[in-house]
């Protein structure tokens, strides 16, 4: 099984942006911070999932398990919709991804779980702020 902690961090709503996934399990150990551009903080947290699935596709189609602290990309996942029409076209390639798993699950989990990708978010944003 894979675990991946996901987040996205922006500075300003909307503003510059960036996603951190760490991947951990079956012998992988990755970190991924990169700068997205501008967007809402919402729509950072869903692209942050979206990295964090295409990442791990590449890696395995067994089971997945992604530890959010973003209720609003939780409840969308398990819930297979979103309202907001920019938020359901990143959500179309997100469950698109998520149905090649053998099992997939999603978790919330409070902020101070999910340091890790939380740092690498940041970074990423702080990495391009003048």
């Amino acid at each position: 099984m894979l675990e991946v902690y996901i987040d996205g961090s922006t500075t300003g709503n909307p503003g510059p942006s960036g996603i951190g996934v760490f991947i951990k399990g079956e012998g992988h150990h990755i970190k991924i911070s990169e700068y997205i551009g501008i967007y809402s903080n919402h729509t950072t947290e869903f692209l942050a999932l979206l990295r964090g699935l295409e990442e791990v596709q590449k890696l395995t189609s067994s089971i997945i398990s992604v530890r959010t602290d973003s209720q609003a990309v939780c409840t969308a996942v398990e819930k297979r919709y979103a309202k907001n029409a920019e938020f359901a076209a990143i959500l179309e390639k997100i469950l698109k991804i998520s149905d090649t798993f053998d099992l997939f699950f999603i978790k919330w989990i409070p902020d101070e779980q999910n340091k890790a990708a939380h740092a690498l978010a940041r970074e990423a944003v702080l990495k391009k702020l003048p």
